[in-house]
Order: structure tokens, then sequence, then C-alpha cells
């Protein structure tokens, strides 16, 4: 077996939440494409260690504020490369194309137009994710759902987890088919937060939400790489489960005190990153947030924000 060429991937963001992008040399393995900076991990080396010398070699800056994002192994018909993905939100000096590289700044709903290898489109789908996740709270009626969902909209919300416990399967279903027909006409992603036996049911154009309960009883990631699987989180442990099964994103709670947990006590912003850091898939904090959250948020290494109560709010 191949043993793979482990390299150290920085996703730079600007202050303009643009994302700094290099062209592959052309004599280079596959040359010509479009990729996020970064370089080999050399024998000995820790990844960090390797993502700062290699951007400061690349592109002349320093960086000092970064978290992990993702671990992606891929298979090429010629090699295998294991890359270690960092978000880089905090750096000195001016980005240049120090080896001779063209570079550029570009618009994260942008990427999907410019040419990349093969490994790095897992990275997109995780940039694309949005940075504020709406979870509904309990309703009494479709009704109120779908004007819901209307108000998501007009608010900017492009992300939804249909959380209703109180129905049964068979209307949980009927809700959740009301509900998927007006996210595809409103650009708006759907998760499902039911039992995988119940998933089956509502899968198509919806992805897929697993409770702490869920997570703890999954064996492998429960539905394919096309379909998005998130995960809630309370600790370590549950994080770790949810990256050792592909989970594309978690929620880690409780931040603070919140409406629907007024009974847990908050981690804080400082216990949310010591344990978001010690995991490769992004995280969103949750609990007692609203729309201010969100600077510190990122901050503190999360992909952003999920609420229930905040959304519900006009701006």
């Amino acid at each position: 077996m191949i043993t793979p060429v482990h390299v150290a991937v920085g996703v730079i963001l600007n202050s303009q939440g643009q994302v700094l992008l290099s062209i592959r040399h052309a004599h280079s393995h596959q040359g010509g494409l479009w990729e996020f900076p970064g370089g080999k991990v050399e024998s000995g080396e820790s990844v960090k260690a390797a993502l700062k010398r290699e951007l400061s070699e690349e592109l002349g800056i320093s960086i000092s504020t970064y978290h992990p994002l993702t671990k992606i192994q891929h298979h090429y018909k010629d090699k295998s490369v294991l890359l270690d993905v960092w978000v880089v939100n905090g750096f000195r000096g001016e980005a240049q194309g120090k080896e001779g590289q063209h570079i550029q700044w570009c618009n994260i709903d942008a990427l999907l137009s410019k040419d990349f290898p093969a490994a790095n489109l897992h990275i997109i789908k995780l940039l694309q994710l949005p940075d504020r996740l709406a979870i509904t709270p309990t309703l009494n009626s479709l009704d109120d759902l779908l004007e819901l969902l209307q108000h998501y909209t007009v608010q900017g919300i492009t992300m939804v987890q249909l959380r209703q416990w109180q129905l049964d399967s068979a209307e949980y279903l009927h809700w959740a088919t009301q509900a998927k027909s007006f996210c595809q006409a409103n650009n708006l992603q759907l998760l499902i937060n039911r039992p995988i036996d119940d998933f089956a049911k509502h899968a198509a154009g919806a992805g897929y939400h697993a409770s702490s309960r869920q997570l703890a009883s999954l064996m492998q990631r429960p539905v394919d790489t096309q379909t998005l699987f998130s995960a809630s989180c309370h600790s370590l442990d549950e994080l770790q489960q949810a990256e050792n099964l592909g989970a594309d994103f978690a929620l880690l709670s409780n931040i603070n005190p919140s409406d629907s947990h007024p009974d847990r006590a908050g981690m804080g912003w400082e216990g949310f990153k010591q344990l978001a850091q010690q995991v490769s898939i992004p995280v969103y904090g949750l609990g007692g947030l609203n729309e201010q959250d969100l600077s510190r948020a990122k901050q503190m290494g999360a992909h952003g924000i999920a609420a229930i109560s905040a959304f519900l709010r006009s701006s």
C-alpha cells in the first residue's frame, strides 16, 4: 500500500471573507489547476510547523490565528495524498507569489467556477457551508412551519434543521415533504432530524442530522458523501465520534444556558475553543446565542452559530 503524501493546506481568509488561491506550476502534479496554498509535511515536522513554514516560503506571510477544518485522503492514479486542512484567519504581511506562482483572492461562492484538483472539492463544500444555521422550535401546525421558513428566507438564513420531536413519523414525513418543496424553491438547505431508520423516507434533497443519542449508535457514516451529515455534540468524545464517522460538521453545545436547556451550564467560548480545535471538522456553536455572537464565534474557531430563538426575531 502506497503511503500518502502528507500535505499541510491553508485556507487563508481576509477581512472581506475572501479566500486566497494559487495556481500550481505547470510541471507539478495536477499542474495548471487552482489550489489552496500549502505543502508537504517534512519528516519529524508537526503539521502546524509545516503550515507556518510553507505559507511563509510560498506567500511571505506569518500566520497567527488558525484552526483545523478537515482531513482528506484522496487517491489519484499516480499518487495518494493526505490533506491536513487548516483555516487561517489571522496573519501578518501581504501575500505574494514568492515562488513565481500566480495568486488571487476569490469570493467563496465563486470557487466552483475554477478548476481544482479533485482532492480540493470537499474543502470547497465545507467552505460554502453558511455561518448561520436555524433550528426550528416546536410548532403547532404545518402552516406555522411554512410561515417560519418564509421568515428565514427574509432573514437570509440558508440552512435549516427541521426538529419537531412532538410529531410521529407519518406526520413528520408530511411536514418534511412540504418543507423540502419550499426549501428547494427558495435555496434553503434542509436537514432532517429524525432517527436514521426514518431518514430514508425523507432523504431526497435533504441532509441528515444525528442527535447525540443517534450519534452514539452509529458505526459508520449513515448517508452517502453527496448528502450533508451533521451531528449534535456535547463533549470531546462525541466530537471525535462525529469526526470518525465522517460528519461534514458538528454542533457543539451549550455555549451559554439556553431557553431549551436552562438547566445546563454553559462551557463558554474558551471551553468551546478547547474542544473544537481538537477535531478536524467544522464546528458550530450552539446554546444561548444570538446574531451578535457570530463575530466572537469565528474568533474562537467556530464555523458559525446555530440557534433556535435567535433567528425567530426580525433583524
